[in-house]
């Protein structure tokens, strides 16, 4: 009998009970927006900054109203602008390029390798071209971050890291998003914590931490914050900064705070599942795997796999075919944006040339989900549908 699977690849865990009982206390006092507080009472938006400080072991952090607006006011407090050319990832999705186009600025895109990761030869040849790198981890591979950096401190390039995927993950022990000069973190549903949507941005830099609370929303309200710089530290700022708003609500940083007490044990949940599925499809004629490199401590909420230099027809016949059992693939080769999928050349508010050997891993690419919500079990029927379905459309030639 063939199998089908019939699990939800959209379906996420419920909200922890402490973070529901959280979430009710401040809906039934009714203080929401987070300067918004009774005498002597510290808002839970804070409290999470606090933590989430600690947790990635940063000076600062922020939280702002989605991953995407911690991107944009991550540029803004670097003083990008319209006219700037911006580097980042052409394997990302699009709130990254939308973030740079939204300043005005324009996206000089960096190939991706078969790791998945930056093409860090290609980001040396295009270094010359701006001061200012949005490394996307895409997807939660993250690449040589030693030979990144070094790359991008010898030619004064700033790095903004869009840390989506890799709440949670480090490089040879430092937290993704503590390498560059800003790290970015979304709270969006299908991330590594779930408000709806949400977001965080960390530094180490007071007068960047500064521009960014600015930014966000806090009028003259900023000794409020506990995660952010000394008062002393906006006295010329507080004059020179736009409000361009985009505060997280104390309703959405009470849901999290527990979400962030329980992540590092939800990691070890995810990373069981992708092991699952890893080696169920290990030596799958016609696959080939992402192999991971020692250094990365990676969290795996998601898996993906290729299958280099397959026709478009055949890889959607395999799509259609792992749907018909109840597997939901992504691809990134589709020549028309799906969903939530789409390329750089979907992209036609930020134009850019023709990239054939960026364009060739796209089209292999195979992306799924891995929600807590599936066991153990469900992973391995899932690897063994993917495993069968691919193996006989290999063999179909």
């Amino acid at each position: 009998m063939t199998e089908r699977f019939t699990g939800s690849f959209t379906q996420q865990e419920p909200i922890p009970e402490q973070g529901i009982a959280a979430a009710l206390d401040v809906l039934r006092h009714g203080r929401l927006h987070r300067y918004n507080t009774a005498p002597d009472e510290t808002a839970e938006t804070a409290l999470l900054e606090q933590e989430f400080a600690a947790f990635t072991g940063a000076r600062y952090a922020l939280a702002v109203a989605s991953g995407g607006y911690a991107l944009g006011c991550a540029l803004r407090a670097l003083g990008v602008g319209p006219g700037d050319a911006v580097l980042t990832n052409a394997f990302t999705l699009a709130p990254v390029p939308g973030a740079i186009a939204a300043v005005g600025a324009r996206p000089v895109y960096v190939g991706v390798t078969e790791a998945l990761v930056i093409d860090l030869d290609d980001l040396a040849a295009k270094l010359d071209q701006a001061r200012v790198l949005m490394l996307s981890h895409m997807r939660g591979h993250i690449c040589d971050m030693d030979r990144l950096m070094a790359l991008c401190d010898a030619a004064g390039v700033r790095v903004i890291e869009d840390c989506a995927h890799t709440m949670g993950a480090s490089w040879n022990g430092t937290a993704s998003g503590r390498h560059g000069i800003l790290g970015c973190y979304s709270t969006q549903t299908y991330k590594h914590m779930n408000s709806g949507e949400g977001g965080l941005l960390v530094t180490d830099d007071a007068e960047l931490a500064a521009r960014a609370v600015m930014l966000s929303g806090s009028y003259m309200l900023y000794d409020r914050h506990l995660a952010a710089p000394p008062p002393e530290t906006f006295a010329e700022l507080k004059y020179l900064t736009p409000n361009v708003s985009g505060r997280m609500d104390n309703l959405r940083a009470a849901i999290l705070r527990p979400q962030l007490a329980a992540l590092p044990d939800q990691i070890a949940r995810w990373n069981d599942r992708y092991r699952v599925v890893d080696q169920g499809l290990r030596d799958t004629p016609g696959l080939r795997l992402i192999d991971r490199p020692a250094a990365e401590t990676y969290v795996g909420s998601s898996f993906q796999a290729l299958v280099l230099d397959w026709p478009a027809p055949k890889v959607q016949a395999l799509l259609a075919r792992c749907a018909a059992r109840g597997v939901e693939l992504k691809w990134f080769g589709a020549a028309e944006p799906v969903a939530f999928t789409s390329r750089y050349d979907s992209w036609r508010y930020a134009p850019a040339d023709p990239m054939p050997a960026t364009d060739r891993i796209l089209a292999a690419i195979l992306d799924m989900r891995l929600p807590l919500t599936f066991s153990l079990d469900d992973c391995a029927q899932i690897a063994r549908i993917l495993r069968a379905e691919i193996s006989a459309v290999h063999q179909q030639g």
